[in-house]
């Protein structure tokens, strides 16, 4: 795009001509007043539009696809190094940027380490550094690891920490196995019929817990090259300890699992390793880890579920060669950012997962908002992703939809038994905002797999249908209380959005059940929670996007609270933040600072609902254009996403470039149009 100031000096720049001897110098023009004139807001947008979503579309990678780092909390980086010396086989130079990067986000606050950027204390975040930390050569007596473990006492001590952590100290006798509950490798063999079986866990329970029974049943014993223990964190000698498991829920279930945990403690040490179901429950795990194995990008895609199938490949002992084992190693390598030289100096950690579908559909979405110079990325994108939609793999989810077909997409680059519902929405709307005819049969089949995958009260999960068996979270083992995929608003909100975007009417069973189950979602003082993104705003967002989709009165009272409830949460600087801590419902309201992604969130709804010319959008966009950036992502070091609330906390590191193109953009485009009405499903 040739902006006005470059035609400007194309019409009338270059220096005047110098007079040649013999020549009549020119004679200067009188001298005028000038005055420039200020630059509308407007202007500011379209300036900034234009800068960042260049610097947005020079991020493509050279077969279309837009990827960012993800980032989460001390566990992962921790967890890399426990797998090394699990296996013996120590990284040092990795290693020591690992431990720096761990060093690098510890609290000054509080001494250890938050789930989340400037968060509280966490205990078994803090427990996993410590011990990391200690396992790479750090001096127990440096101030550093001083205060941490001062904090770790402080708070309950390391045997307050949760489940998965004691069974990562259990694999390296920090702990006795009796502190952890017994997950019998047998259930692997209960029928679906059963309370208790795979199927009624999540997507990413099942990837973790199939491997992690392997080892429950096999106890194999880290080989910790440098014999390093953490025992000093314990307030209590593990060994004395009698009492190592809690009711997660306090409910009555809790009790009941908690009473049969006792009773399968020591059935489990004594009776099953010599059942002829154990060998035959490892088998069955096996058969359930092998297919899905997912090539370089790991069982299920996730770092957990990838550590414990290496670890539990070694526990049965297969050779170092082994090609599972060897791919399986592999993917996990994968999952770190880039070299300290590409990344300013900064060490290197590992991440969670990584995120390529959405995050390229996200920027596209946000480049075809900012205008037709974007075209050849947008089309670049979609070619990318289209190569991606799965047609051919019926995951999981086919447990309860087997006349299903495919027709989704993954997460990540490739997970073909977990397609994600709501990455499907986001890149049908896509496809369908770009080429709706060209991208005509991937649109349908993307849309014919959503409505399939619809619960049976009318919202979507994210992996699964009807993923919610509740009382599930009451066993020992869900101390997490994230064992389940039930359907949220904004998973649901998304899928109403697609299908509206391509034509469902509102009047479609469908899109009915699905408005209606969002109705019946809406919190109290009228927001929406957000499962996947912090939080109220995410998920209010969400929900007016599809509520103006979808055609419903953006003036009625309850779409109207909404609007009320965004406009009482915006801050004196003009923007919007919701902290972490707002996943406990006694911290609801809490936070600490606006940030530039929770803003554009606002912004995009109160636009969606009709308030594009409302005096809380403009100081929204203000402080969207008042905030430092550096070339297409705006300053913001706030955790704004979950992978599971209150327990691990995610920061998309594009999110602080896409939503904020992405708004501004809408704004220029709804103030500058015919019409004000936001014409997308997001």
């Amino acid at each position: 795009m040739v902006s006005i100031a470059e035609t400007f000096r194309g019409a009338f720049g270059g220096r005047r001509k110098r007079a040649t001897a013999g020549e009549t110098p020119a004679q200067p023009a009188p001298a005028v007043e000038t005055t420039s004139r200020p630059k509308s807001l407007l202007d500011e947008v379209e300036a900034t539009v234009e800068e960042t979503s260049r610097a947005l579309a020079g991020r493509q990678k050279d077969d279309g696809h837009i990827v960012y780092e993800l980032e989460a909390d001390a566990t992962i980086p921790a967890e890399y190094i426990f797998l090394n010396h699990f296996l013996g086989e120590p990284e040092p130079e990795l290693e020591a940027e690992l431990g720096e990067y761990l060093r690098s986000i510890q609290s000054d606050r509080h001494g250890g380490w938050p789930l989340f950027h400037d968060g509280d204390f966490n205990i078994s975040a803090s427990v996993k550094a410590y011990y990391a930390l200690k396992i790479v050569g750090d001096d127990p007596d440096a101030p550093h690891m001083k205060r941490a473990r001062e904090a770790i006492l402080a708070h309950g001590g390391a045997e307050t920490s949760n489940v998965f952590t004691r069974y990562a100290l259990a694999l390296f006798g920090e702990v006795p196995w009796r502190a952890v509950p017994v997950m019998p490798a047998e259930l692997m063999l209960m029928p679906r019929w059963f309370p208790v079986n795979m199927w009624r866990f999540s997507y990413w329970s099942r990837t973790v817990i199939a491997p992690l029974l392997i080892l429950a049943a096999l106890k194999p014993r880290a080989k910790n090259p440098t014999g390093a223990h953490c025992q000093e964190i314990f307030r209590t000698p593990p060994e004395k300890i009698r009492k190592w498991l809690t009711n997660p829920t306090g409910s009555r279930w809790g009790s009941f699992f908690l009473a049969l945990d006792k009773v399968l403690q020591p059935t489990e040490k004594h009776v099953f390793p010599r059942l002829p179901t154990r060998a035959k429950s490892i088998q069955a795990a096996l058969d359930f880890i092998k297919p899905r194995l997912n090539g370089e990008d790991g069982l299920g895609a996730i770092f957990p579920a990838m550590a414990n199938s290496v670890m539990a490949f070694t526990a049965l002992g297969y050779p170092k060669d082994d090609p599972d084992l060897v791919t399986a190693r592999q993917s996990i390598r994968n999952l770190l950012v880039a070299a300290r030289e590409e990344r300013d100096g900064e060490p290197r950690y590992c991440q969670p997962c990584v995120s390529p579908v959405w995050d390229t559909a996200l920027a596209a979405h946000a480049l075809s908002e900012s205008g037709e110079d974007s075209t050849p990325s947008v089309k670049a994108a979609c070619d990318w992703l289209v190569d991606r939609q799965i047609t051919d793999v019926k995951g999981d989810w086919a447990i309860n939809a087997p006349d299903l077909e495919p027709g989704g997409w993954a997460f990540q680059y490739n997970n073909d038994h977990y397609p994600d519902v709501d990455d499907t929405a986001v890149v049908g709307m896509l496809l369908h905002r770009t080429d709706p005819e060209g991208y005509k049969d991937r649109i349908e089949r993307a849309a014919r797999w959503i409505e399939g995958m619809q619960s049976s009260n009318g919202g979507w999960g994210a992996f699964d249908i009807d993923n919610n068996a509740d009382f599930l979270n009451s066993i020992p083992f869900a101390d997490h209380g994230a064992l389940l995929d039930p359907p949220t608003s904004d998973v649901a909100a998304r899928c109403l959005s697609f299908l509206a975007q391509i034509g469902y009417s509102r009047t479609h069973p469908t899109v009915a059940r699905g408005v209606h189950f969002l109705k019946t979602e809406q919190e109290e003082d009228g927001s929406w929670f957000g499962r996947w993104g912090t939080n109220y705003i995410y998920g209010t967002w969400s929900v007016l996007c599809a509520l103006n989709a979808v055609g419903e009165d953006m003036s009625a009272p309850y779409v109207r609270k909404a609007v009320d409830w965004l406009h009482s949460r915006q801050r004196e600087d003009g923007g919007w933040g919701e902290d972490g801590a707002t996943y406990w419902q006694e911290r609801r309201d809490e936070t600490k600072a606006s940030t530039p992604s929770q803003t554009a969130w606002a912004v995009l709804a109160l636009m969606a609902a009709g308030e594009v010319d409302s005096e809380p959008v403009e100081r929204g966009i203000r402080y969207l254009l008042s905030q430092p950036r550096k070339n297409e992502k705006w300053e913001e070091p706030w955790f704004t996403a979950v992978g599971f609330p209150r327990v691990f906390y995610l920061r998309y590191h594009g999110y602080s470039a896409f939503f904020p193109v992405w708004a501004l953009s809408r704004y220029r485009n709804l103030k500058r149009g015919n019409s004000r009405e936001v014409a997308w499903g997001m």
